[in-house]
């Protein structure tokens, strides 16, 4: 395998994991995953960690296998599908959890329209308290609507 297709796989894996965090998001954490996912829609949660924080090791699981298998017996595509989880779980945690919630106080001066956009749609999802009813389970790709100046 060559090294294009290698790029290939682990940015077309990044990509695909919108979609999987998207239906996780909507069917899991709003479904029967709600347990762990009630106290991240609670306003003020006072605690550094959130059982909501589990879920970073719901998606790390598979990441680490499949780099394990992807070096066994020699480099392999499952490789790049684990690095392609990885770096969207990177993603995740900058916007989510740096950017939007502010959890921690690294890049809170930002004016990028990008960066708006994505923060008022997640706004928009969290003004639902309870698991029914939300709206907006993407987390890098949104409604254009929420990119709007004007609003």
């Amino acid at each position: 395998m060559n090294i294009a297709i290698y790029i290939a796989v682990t940015t077309l894996t990044f990509i695909v994991m919108e979609g999987v965090t998207w239906c996780t998001h909507k069917y899991v954490m709003h479904g029967f995953g709600w347990y762990l996912h009630e106290d991240h829609h609670q306003p003020g949660y006072p605690h550094v960690f959130e059982k909501n924080d589990a879920f970073f090791v719901v998606f790390a699981i598979p990441s680490i296998s499949l780099f394990y298998f992807g070096i066994r017996p020699e480099l392999n595509f499952l490789f790049f599908i684990g690095l392609g989880i990885l770096l969207y779980g990177i993603a995740y945690f900058l916007v989510h959890d740096v950017l939007i919630h502010r959890r921690f106080k690294w890049f809170d001066k930002t004016n990028n329209q990008y960066l708006k956009g994505l923060r008022k749609a997640h706004k928009i999802h969290h003004k639902h308290m309870g698991k029914h009813d939300g709206e907006c389970f993407g987390m890098l790709f949104v409604p254009f609507k929420y990119f709007n100046k004007r609003q």
